[in-house]
């Protein structure tokens, strides 16, 4: 068994996939229309036969109290991986990206956590 799509609650999924592809550098995958809304996934630029990051639109009333009350307590919603914390963190600064957590090393790692403009925070961490 392994893990091949993990979902996202987004705000705005066209925002979201803008944020994603464009600042953060994932490569769409998928974007099929269903219905109101699409089946937007995105793979790293590094392993796009990997896991799908799914933007799911967030209407659901459980899911937008689940988004909303994560953010508020400063939890982020999922991790991304990267080689080099510190470098990785002044380019998305250049590109405008709001963090909350500048990078903090803990132990053996080290985190930042930044806010992906479609009501969640996302955790980046250099092992």
């Amino acid at each position: 068994m392994k893990i091949i799509v993990n979902s996202i609650f987004v705000e705005d999924q066209e925002k979201a996939l803008d944020f994603y592809s464009e600042t953060l550098g994932f490569v769409k995958k998928h974007d099929v229309p269903t219905g109101e809304h699409r089946w937007i996934t995105l793979v790293s630029q590094d392993d796009q036969d990997g896991t799908e990051l799914l933007l799911e639109p967030n209407e659901h009333p459980a899911a937008k109290d689940y988004q909303q009350r994560l953010f508020a307590e400063g939890i982020p919603v999922t991790m991304f991986g990267v080689a080099d914390i510190l470098e990785e963190y002044k380019q998305l600064v250049e590109k405008g990206v709001q963090f909350t957590m500048e990078p903090t090393e803990m132990g053996n790692v080290t985190i930042a956590v930044f806010d992906d403009t479609c009501g969640n925070l996302i955790q980046i961490i250099q092992q």
